[in-house]
């Protein structure tokens, strides 16, 4: 299954809808020196908001949500949101 992604220029927290994107503008200088936190990403099946880093953002790496209630599994490819197909 495959949703959109969509990008938000200027961060307002309240536009952060499923699968919206913000660039971090100090992008690399949080989180691990190899691989930094590189952006912010509503998860695109309950819009719960996560940091994501450089390899994630790059779509190297899949991420799960960290939301209490939502366990979605995706990652990005090609401006899009793909999640990973069940086993």
């Amino acid at each position: 299954m495959v949703a959109e992604l969509n990008l938000l220029e200027v961060w307002i927290p309240e536009q952060m809808q499923p699968g919206t994107l913000f660039l971090l503008e100090q992008a690399g200088d949080l989180g691990k020196a190899d691989n930094p936190y590189w952006a912010v990403l509503a998860c695109p099946s309950c819009g719960s908001l996560g940091l994501i880093t450089k390899q994630q953002c790059a779509g190297l790496e899949a991420m799960i949500c960290g939301a209490s209630d939502c366990s979605a599994e995706y990652f990005l490819e090609d401006q899009t949101i793909r999640y990973r197909l069940a086993n």
